[in-house]
This record gives structure tokens, C-alpha cells and sequence, in this order.
């Protein structure tokens, strides 16, 4: 699906209700797969959610999660302690060259039974499940967290729990952290301090878990009012202000960019105001990379430069995030250079109309780059890669004022 974004302006005030967060329904899935007392409220309804819900109800050998690597890293972990089921785990061919070997050798040291299937250190996987035994390994911290996640996740299943030493300068802490705060509140003890993460095996509590809305899809509407004139409100439902999502940063990193975010109860709303424009502003995303194509999109669009670091995880997401950011914001004129673990772009006076923007099977790239409809016109090819994560994405911009139509 090719749509064409009609340069627009969206309404003043406005309110919209996001989905339940992607990063915490499909912790909480794989916790309630393995301890059925737990029922679970405002779950995603994302592409990659479905497709966990797919994968733990799936009685089939071969399980294909196609794109959503998130389920790739838990479930290798989960299928690893599924005593007597022997499953091939695969996906996408994006996601066969998305590498896996750190979390398969670290399962290993713990017992796990895992063979490559084709290329070594990457899906697919044969995994056989079996009792694992052992309780301590180590793991290089400044990889994804969700190899570290994946393994909290089943630790409380481990026969001795789990001791877990990260070596090195930790990556996406606030992701480890929801993790472990998802299983204190059902009751599975843990401790982290110096790079050391315990945690006890044991049962769980009997619960309702009320998933919060999705912060990464709110950091769409936060980059729409940053590119608005002064006054315009949009209210999101539901968030809290004790969030367990590290994206929560975005109410203070916006700050930069003239909004302000006041929370109510259950919803966040979203103004923005007058603000002197920076000539260049600078942040370090080590902790919440996943907004960075967001964050440099709004930048380029309000003309203002931007020096973005801690990076290094993207270049391994659904594609290549940072030569991909790189590519398209060319296409509008702006003038972007990449490093490993950087992006640095300049200020713009200019915005190129009626490009094509690729979305490289990215859900992040189509949504990152719609706001910038509020400067110029131009097109999205395949929009409906916003359905791994955000399925009504394009309807809610449409109620917010912003013309799309599929060409």
C-alpha cells in the first residue's frame, strides 16, 4: 500500500486512545504462558504481539514469527525450557540476518539444547526443550536488552533461578528494568546492583495486569505538536507518570522541542508553546533508542540541528536504522552523516516536497517520518508496515486532520 501525506494541519485540540504497550504485552504474554493465573488488560494489538500469541499457542513444529524480533529473543528463551517439545524457531529473511548467537550462548551455558539451522549465530533455530539446571551466566551488556529480558523473563522457571553477571557499560537499562518490575508485580523476587541481576525460582500471584499504553507510539503525536504552531493540544489515554517504559523520556526531551506534557489521570496531554528555537540540540538515546528516528525527523522539520548518540543498537532493528534515516531524510534535503553509534544532522532551511519515503519493512520509518505532513506533501511506500506495532496509525492521523490517501 502506497499512500500520498497532503501537506495538513491538525486540529487544536484533540484526544486519541493509543494501544497498550507492545514492549510490556509481550513480556507479559510470555509470563502468562508459563503461569496461566495471570490475566492481562489493554494488551497491544500490534503485529508483533499477535504474533508472540500465535507462536505460545501454536501446537506446530515450525514456528515463523516472520518480523517481530522482540518474539524471536523471548521465545528461543521460552522454547529452551519447554520440557519434551522440540520446535524450529524462524522468521523473516531480514530476521535471519538479524544475529541471535550472544542470548543462544548464553542458554547453552545454562543447558539449553539449540542448533543453527543455517547459518551459525542466526535464525533459523532448532531448539529442544529440556530442564536447565544450571543458574549462573554471563553476558556482554552493551547488546540488545531484550537478550538479557529474554532471559529474566524465564529465570523463576530455572530449577536454582537465575544469576546473571552483565559485563561492560548496560544497554537500555529502562527495558531491563520493566522487566524486572513486571515480575515483582507478580510476585517473582529478583536484585540488580553492579551488574549482577538474581533471581529466585518460586510460583506467582493470581492477577489482572492492566498494560499501559504504548509510549514509543506516543513519541508520533509528540513530534505532530512539536511541528505545530503554539496552542495545539492533543491528549493520549492511557499513561502513567511512573511508567515502566524507558520511551516515558520523551515528556522531558520534548521539552526541547516546545511541548510540555501535563498528566491526568490515566492520560498524558500534550501543548505546545513558545519556545526560542536551538540552534543545535544533543542527546544521548543509549537508554531509549527506539525514538531516535522521531526525534531526528521533528528536528529536521523545524529546521533545527541535531547531534544524537548511543545508537549502536540500531543498525541491527528491522533494518539498518541509521543508514535507512540517513537515506530518506536526504530525499527532503537534509543533510545527515552516520556513524556506528551517531547520527549528526545539520540545520535546514529547506524541505523538499513530493518525495518518496522507503520504509525498509520498518514500522518506526513510516511513522517517524508522517508528521513531517504538517511542512510539505510526499508519499509513504508499503504504510502498512505500521501494523507491527501501531495498526490504526494512518485512521488516527486522519481524525487529527491529516489527509492521506493510497495511490
Amino acid at each position: 500500500m502506497r499512500i500520498k501525506l497532503e501537506k495538513s494541519q491538525i486540529a487544536r485540540e484533540s484526544e486519541l486512545k493509543i494501544t497498550g504497550s507492545k514492549s510490556e504485552t509481550n513480556r507479559l504474554l510470555l509470563l502468562q504462558a508459563l503461569y496461566p493465573q495471570i490475566s492481562l488488560a489493554n494488551t497491544s494489538e500490534s503485529d508483533d504481539s499477535e504474533a508472540m500469541r500465535m507462536a505460545l499457542s501454536s501446537v506446530s513444529d515450525i514456528i515463523d514469527i516472520h518480523h517481530a524480533g522482540t518474539a524471536m529473543r523471548f521465545l528461543t528463551a521460552y522454547f529452551s525450557i519447554c520440557e519434551g517439545r522440540t520446535v524450529t524457531l524462524t522468521g523473516s529473511e531480514r530476521m535471519q540476518q538479524r544475529p541471535i548467537g550472544i542470548l543462544v550462548e548464553a542458554l547453552r551455558d545454562l543447558g539449553a539444547h539449540i542448533e543453527y539451522v543455517g547459518n551459525q549465530g542466526f535464525p533459523p533455530l532448532k531448539i529442544t526443550g529440556k530442564k536447565l539446571s544450571q543458574n549462573k551466566v554471563k553476558l556482554d551488556a552493551g547488546v540488545s536488552s531484550q537478550y538479557i529480558s529474554a532471559l529474566l523473563l524465564i529465570a523463576s522457571r530455572l530449577e536454582n533461578g537465575l544469576e546473571l553477571t552483565l559485563d561492560g557499560q548496560i544497554t537500555s537499562i529502562p527495558y531491563i528494568k520493566m522487566t524486572l518490575s513486571l515480575l515483582d508485580e507478580i510476585g517473582i523476587v529478583s536484585s540488580f546492583g553492579e551488574n549482577r541481576i538474581a533471581i529466585k525460582a518460586g510460583q506467582v500471584l493470581s492477577k489482572t495486569i492492566t498494560v499501559e499504553s504504548d509510549w514509543s507510539s506516543a513519541s508520533y503525536f509528540y513530534s505532530l505538536v512539536a511541528l505545530s504552531d503554539a496552542g495545539t493540544t492533543i491528549i493520549l489515554s492511557s499513561y502513567k507518570p511512573n511508567s515502566l517504559q524507558g520511551d516515558s523520556a520523551l515528556a522531558e526531551i520534548y521539552r526541547s522541542f516546545g511541548v510540555e506534557t501535563a498528566f491526568g489521570e490515566n492520560s498524558i496531554e500534550l501543548t505546545k508553546v513558545a519556545s526560542d528555537k536551538k540552534a543545535t540540540l544533543y542527546f544521548d538515546l543509549n537508554d531509549t533508542p527506539d525514538i531516535a528516528q522521531t526525534i531526528a525527523v521533528t528536528a529536521f522539520g523545524m529546521g533545527t540541528g541535531l547531534e544524537l548518540t548511543g545508537l549502536h543498537t540500531l543498525k541491527i532493528k528491522e533494518t539498518d536504522r541509521l543508514e535507512a534515516l540517513k537515506t530518506e531524510l536526504s530525499k527532503f534535503g537534509a543533510k545527515v552523516s552516520v556513524s556506528d553509534d551517531s547520527l549528526s544532522l545539520q540545520a535546514s532551511e529547506q524541505i523538499i516536497g513530493n518525495v518518496s519515503v522507503d520504509t525498509y519493512n520498518d514500522h518506526r520509518m513510516a511513522m517517524a517520518f508522517a508528521p513531517l505532513a504538517l511542512t510539505t506533501s510526499f508519499f509513504v511506500n508499503d504504510a502498512e508496515v505500521v501494523s507491527k506495532s501501531f495498526p490504526t496509525f494512518w485512521e488516527d492521523l486522519e481524525k487529527l486532520g491529516i489527509s492521506t490517501a493510497n495511490v
